[in-house]
């Protein structure tokens, strides 16, 4: 087999995506990489949405085109569907929405990254985005981090999009494993935070391979406008970043068994630090090592610790 026989598959999440679709698809099929099998997993759409889907068969030459049912319980359950679904084998596989573009060589960056590590080893690569308008006209980027990627920062922060992200199939599989035992806020952030947990390794790429579309649907998602961010301080404020947190450290309890030592140590000291007295929180959670990618971001985790925000 040579390294082009490598096969992806792509796990696109839809629901009512007409208006969009066919622009993904497209830049899908414009993929450097050749051996792409594609699967939808469709969470109710009442549009043209499946109809777009079904007339593509014919034009996807790269492999697969496989349309499944979703679960009709959000996006998270949704993606959490095929990350368990059993039918899916590949090589590597990777995240998709409905309304973005990629640039052509999204996934081949990704592999070329990917086959230089030791594939034992579960990778997950991911990347900044390019953001555009509704009508595709460029409109900023996500913000560039430049702090490494480690299970201390995926403890309070989620770096990257689902949207941008490959992972090997030893990713995939530790990832399948941990999600069919919990169920989780975002599949995006679910995935750093396994991946990093269990000792793999991310590579987080500052050149934007996709471009996020932003409409009415996600006008908060890209974190690109003083709009989003005040959004996030919001719901950090009004404690949505505790109720997040929470799910995340339940889920992460019911998979120790395949969490590192250092992780383990790490995961400890933070719960420990969300308790207690404001003395005894900061000094616990200095020991933890947990860490945003921005000081503002940082200075922000202290706060949320200060308030009981977390």
């Amino acid at each position: 087999m040579t390294r082009h026989d490598h096969r992806v598959a792509v796990l696109m999440g839809t629901k009512d995506g007409a208006a969009f679709i066919d622009e993904q698809l497209q830049s899908l099929l414009a993929q450097s990489w050749p051996a792409v099998d594609l699967w939808v997993s469709d969470d109710g759409s009442t549009d043209a949405t499946i109809a777009i889907i079904e007339a593509w068969r014919a034009r996807w030459d790269k492999g697969s085109l496989t349309l499944v049912e979703g679960p009709r319980k959000g996006f998270a359950a949704n993606f959490r569907s095929m990350i368990i679904d059993a039918r899916i084998d590949a090589d590597y596989y990777a995240f998709c929405d409905q309304d973005d573009v990629w640039e052509a060589d999204r996934l081949e960056s990704a592999i070329r990254w990917m086959e230089s590590e030791d594939a034992k080893t579960p990778l997950l690569f991911c990347s900044r985005t390019a953001t555009i308008s509704q009508t595709g006209v460029p409109a900023g980027y996500s913000p560039l981090f430049r702090r490494p990627t480690s299970f201390r920062n995926a403890l309070v922060q989620s770096i990257a999009g689902g949207n941008t992200m490959l992972l090997n199939r030893a990713a995939r599989d530790l990832l399948a494993k941990a999600s069919a035992r919990a169920e989780f806020v975002s599949h995006d952030w679910w995935a750093y935070l396994v991946v990093t947990a269990a000792g793999g390794k991310v590579r987080y790429e500052p050149r934007p391979l996709v471009r996020y579309r932003q409409h009415g649907a996600n006008l908060v998602g890209a974190n690109v406008s003083w709009r989003a961010r005040l959004s996030r301080l919001g719901r950090l404020f009004k404690g949505q970043f505790a109720i997040w947190t929470d799910s995340n450290l339940g889920a992460l309890a019911v998979n120790r068994d395949l969490i590192t030592r250092d992780a383990a140590l790490c995961l400890r000291l933070f719960i420990r630090a969300r308790k207690g007295s404001v003395f005894r929180r900061f000094s616990l959670l200095g020991k933890s090592g947990v860490y945003r990618q921005t000081l503002m971001g940082t200075l922000g985790l202290y706060l949320a610790f200060l308030w009981r925000r977390i």
